[in-house]
């Protein structure tokens, strides 16, 4: 028999795709026949939206890795209407608090098939709706406003166009959820810290009084020194912007103006690392000669010298939080988030009076 008479073998290209790809993509209804499932739900499990048991959602997951199946993301988009895309309004990329939100945020999101597009609104309304315009413009199928300075009219209004999920504020709205830290407590639990430590002479370092915790902060400290029947000497109000360098200014303030103090609760912890500095510089030992609490609890406040107390505002589980909701109003449902309580977080920076 003449060899040219022989037929190559036949290949199996459907097996051939579950490799390298190279014989062509894996396609949705080939990981659907292998799992055994319709491929509608295959695309409800990949954009987190489909309510399954446990041994269904396996069984696509392992077609997913057996097939080396890779998601179109443009294709799902188009098929749903959507874009599988999330805007955030964040106000500082760079923040040493913002960044844990954007974590929790980014984490929450990919793993359920959709990108996060960040973008910040520098704390200026007018950058803010700049911000809003661009991600509108990108097609994003929600939005995450991480507090911001836009009104809540402004965003009621958006929420008739888009889901909404904003944090630092109470909202409530047709396509809004609202995530709120409880500020005005958290402020009480630092400033009660102290006093029970024997300190009256509490300085306070406010932070910008136009953040809308800002306020609450203040109240909080107010409030725990009129509970314990310490009468509020406004000289020990202090006016700081949430920077490390209004703190340090604050503090360089109240040393030259010779009002005394034993303590310092500082509204949050980046301008209780200035109110550091300016003792440090000054010869004022932490917390030998002044005790220090901050509030937030970022991830540095362990690692200063000496570590700081502060009050832990779950950052990470904010951003977590946050897109959870968004995912539940994209899905249709109602979200349920709600964040823990503050504590406090005792380290070294503060001792007895």
């Amino acid at each position: 028999m003449s060899t040219s008479s022989k037929t190559a073998p036949r290949r199996n290209t459907r097996a051939s795709t579950a490799g390298d790809g190279r014989s062509g993509a894996v396609t949705l209804q080939q990981v659907a026949d292998r799992a055994g499932v319709s491929p509608s739900t295959v695309s409800r499990i990949l954009n987190g939206t489909a309510v399954v048991s446990d041994d269904k959602k396996k069984a696509v997951d392992d077609a997913i890795k057996e097939l080396g199946f890779v998601p179109n993301p443009v294709a799902r988009g188009l098929a749903g209407g959507r874009t599988l895309s999330v805007g955030v309004v964040t106000q500082a990329i760079d923040s040493p608090f913002y960044g844990g939100a954007h974590r929790g945020i980014e984490d929450t999101l990919v793993t359920a098939g959709y990108s996060p597009l960040f973008i910040s609104g520098h704390w200026d309304t007018a950058a803010e709706v700049r911000c809003i315009e661009v991600l509108r413009s990108r097609r994003v199928d929600g939005l995450i406003v991480l507090t911001g300075r836009m009104s809540d009219s402004a965003l009621k209004n958006l929420a008739r166009q888009l889901p909404i999920v904003v944090t630092g504020r109470d909202l409530s709205a047709p396509g809004v959820y609202s995530l709120n830290f409880d500020d005005l407590h958290g402020a009480r639990l630092a400033t009660e810290h102290l006093l029970e430590l024997g300190h009256k002479r509490i300085a306070f370092i406010g932070g910008d009084p136009l953040h809308p915790d800002s306020a609450k902060r203040e109240r909080g400290y107010r409030q725990a020194l009129a509970a314990h029947g310490v009468k509020v000497d406004e000289a020990l109000l202090l006016a700081g912007n949430y920077q490390e360098e209004g703190g340090l200014q604050a503090i360089e303030r109240l040393l030259a103006s010779g009002v005394p103090f034993t303590a310092i609760f500082a509204a949050n912890d980046q301008m209780a690392f200035g109110a550091a500095l300016a003792l440090h510089r000054r010869g004022l030992r932490v917390p030998h000669d002044v005790s220090l609490v901050g509030f937030d609890d970022v991830a540095t406040s362990s690692f200063t010298v000496p570590p700081l107390s502060s009050v832990h505002q779950p950052v990470y589980e904010l951003g977590r939080l946050a897109a959870t909701a968004m995912l539940d109003l994209l899905a249709g449902r109602r979200p349920d988030a709600t964040l823990p309580a503050p504590h406090m977080v005792v380290r070294e920076s503060t001792t007895a009076a």
